[in-house]
């Protein structure tokens, strides 16, 4: 499949470059505070659900292109889910702003935008659709720009996942003093798939005080339990629940 995060990066890329050319706008005023993922994933003594709206992805292709995103959020929020993750990549993943935007309108709960963030403008762009959190990617990122966009995230009110895979990123997160760390068990260059990796790293990660997100592979029960045991605070999935039959209850059954 080749490096499908070097790809996806050098769209954005492109996405970011033609945004500026077509004289895209930065905001003053959005108009509303953020809520805080963070908060409810400390406060809350169970593992915490980051339910995920995801049409389709390159390792998976088509998952669920009709999905209604507002009618989906509802489910989530309303069956326990502590946050709601929207993809807004279109190009790969099949989503967009617009759902993003549908979601807000529906649901109370914090909202990621999840995307594959480089520039300050696709920032702008999540606080303007309603996001309350973003994922910034070590993987796609220098430590100086990381660092750059991360303090701007926060100026403008929101908060940040910060993505690690391996050993040398969460070094880097935890030394950045990070709120919220997201383990990703799927390789962006690859996609495979490993629980191990948050077992392995959260050990790494001792008694940081950054809430520790779990993120790609959980289908069942035991795995919930499994990463929950490495020390997770959260999970993150998606595909899981854009496949159940019974959503609701896997949501309940997710919840430990």
């Amino acid at each position: 499949m080749g490096d499908i995060l070097s790809k996806i990066l050098a769209h954005k890329a492109k996405e970011v470059a033609e945004l500026k050319e077509k004289g895209y706008s930065m905001s003053k005023d959005y108009g509303r505070e953020c809520r805080s993922l963070y908060s409810v994933i400390k406060q809350n003594p169970v593992i915490d659900i980051i339910a995920e709206i995801k049409r389709a992805s390159p390792s998976k292709g088509n998952i669920s292109l009709d999905v209604i995103p507002a009618q989906q959020a509802r489910i989530y929020a309303e069956n326990g889910a502590a946050g709601i993750s929207v993809l807004t990549d279109s190009e790969f993943f099949k989503g967009s702003f617009s759902d993003l935007e549908s979601v807000r309108s529906e649901v109370g709960v914090p909202l990621l935008c999840k995307d594959f963030i480089i520039d300050e403008v696709q920032i702008d762009r999540a606080r303007k659709a309603g996001a309350d959190v973003i994922l910034l990617i070590v993987a796609a990122l220098t430590a100086e720009r990381q660092k750059e966009l991360y303090q701007f995230a926060k100026g403008i009110g929101l908060e940040v996942i910060t993505e690690v895979h391996d050993e040398r990123e969460l070094e880097r997160a935890v030394n950045m003093g990070v709120e919220m760390i997201g383990i990703n068990n799927r390789n962006l260059k690859t996609f495979e798939v490993d629980l191990a990796v948050t077992e392995r790293l959260a050990k790494q990660l001792g008694k940081s005080s950054s809430a520790l997100i779990s993120e790609s592979g959980m289908k069942t029960k035991e795995d919930v339990m499994r990463v929950k045991a490495a020390g997770a605070n959260a999970i993150l999935v998606g595909e899981t629940f854009m496949r159940s039959e019974n959503l609701a209850d896997k949501l309940v059954e997710f919840q430990l």
